[in-house]
């Protein structure tokens, strides 16, 4: 199996060789997928959660989404904390004890405990992810970061369609005790993957700079500090979309059933190939362009999703998949180039704003979902996207990188 290894930034041929960059990216995208597979899976069985533990929409998915805090607040904590952090050990220790809280979500009595489960899977995503996106910024040269961070959130998008699809099957012929079983297995062979692929080691020698000056460059970094918002808005507006879209679905006059509702989410299979090329058009044609065009095809899907036609929120779906993984694959490609010192710091705080709109848009959205009903909701989501497309113009590059 390759090893995810890559001479730094001074260049080793194996860079262009194609073949071994390519089966590269694939176990990166593999790990990405089993890291992160839990993190919206459960959102295809959002209504049967909603039925199973009587509450409303709006509570369920605050619930559900409440992963979100763990992520942000193990994502900072990763920031601080990185530069002692062996990169394979952290990553391998946070897959397999993420197994735990999984399973233990077949049993959560009530609304309280699942949300505090579903808190703990954050924080242990988080610390693999946030831990992965250093290796690969530490370890890769400018081009190969970039094909790599693409590979990395591709696998996300896979996890986003094929974990759906998976929970909605297994809830749906098992139950939903066996469906957290399931994911609780595929953590563990994600752990055994990352042991498997990624070397030991702490960031390069060079980063010399403590946690509290990096944190504090990274802030006040005008380019980071946008890159940061857009990411808090990327989130905010993907997850206001793909939580209470499924309520839309399976209420009159599209009533969709639990299967139907997880095959909906074939609309992420045109976000794969093109997430892979994200770092390909931004290099071509500039990150801010490259972002605001991932945007403008995000928001072109909203006035799709207001017409109770299944056809038309397929559509709308599909556009607002591919703009917002797009967006995200560039806003993450640009972080790991753009930090000047401890690029795990800044890829920390990243996620965190990313996890934080994530949060925050299942809270205010969920709120004008059950106050205001989805037009209101896609308003607000219109509104994220906007302005993630006002920031995008800032997040500019070093001259050299």
């Amino acid at each position: 199996m390759p090893s995810l290894v890559v001479s730094p930034a001074r260049a080793d041929p194996e860079d262009r060789a194609g073949a071994e960059a390519l089966r590269r990216n694939a176990v990166i995208a593999l790990i990405a997928f089993l890291t992160l597979v839990d993190l919206f899976a459960t959102q295809a069985i959002l209504p049967r959660l909603t039925t199973a533990y009587g509450v409303s929409p709006a509570a369920m998915g605050l619930a559900v989404n409440a992963c979100t805090l763990g992520m942000a607040v193990a994502s900072l904590a990763t920031a601080v904390l990185s530069r002692r952090i062996d990169r394979r050990r952290g990553i391998v220790a946070a897959m397999t004890l993420l197994a735990v809280p999984t399973l233990l979500l077949s049993v959560a009595p009530g609304l309280a405990s699942f949300a505090a489960l579903r808190v703990l899977q954050g924080l242990l995503m988080a610390t693999a992810f946030t831990l992965t996106l250093a290796y690969l910024g530490e370890r890769c040269s400018g081009r190969a970061a970039a094909a790599a961070f693409s590979a990395y959130i591709a696998g996300n998008v896979a996890s986003n369609l094929f974990g759906r699809l998976l929970s909605a099957a297994v809830a749906d012929h098992f139950g939903l005790a066996a469906n957290f079983g399931v994911f609780a297995g595929l953590n563990l062979a994600g752990a055994a993957l990352a042991w498997a692929t990624v070397r030991s080691g702490r960031p390069p020698a060079g980063d010399t700079a403590g946690a509290g000056a990096a944190i504090r460059a990274h802030l006040t970094n005008p380019a980071l500090a946008a890159a940061f918002g857009v990411g808090f808005a990327i989130l905010f507006a993907f997850l206001g979309t793909f939580t209470f879209v499924n309520f839309v679905l399976v209420a009159a006059p599209i009533g969709l059933d639990a299967m139907g509702l997880g095959f909906v989410y074939l609309v992420f299979l045109p976000s794969i190939p093109t997430t892979l090329l994200a770092g390909r058009i931004a290099a071509r044609y500039g990150i801010a362009r490259a972002l605001v065009g991932a945007l403008a095809v995000a928001g072109a899907g909203l006035p799709l999703l207001l017409a109770g036609r299944l056809g038309f929120a397929i559509g709308g779906l599909a556009l607002v998949a591919v703009g917002t993984f797009f967006a995200q694959a560039v806003a993450t490609g640009f972080v790991g180039r753009a930090a000047a010192v401890d690029r795990g710091a800044a890829s920390g705080l990243y996620l965190a704003s990313y996890f934080l709109g994530g949060l925050a848009g299942t809270a205010l959205l969920g709120a004008a979902f059950d106050g205001l009903g989805w037009p209101a909701t896609v308003a607000g989501i219109g509104a994220a996207l906007a302005a993630a497309a006002l920031l995008a113009p800032r997040l500019r590059l070093p001259a050299g990188r």
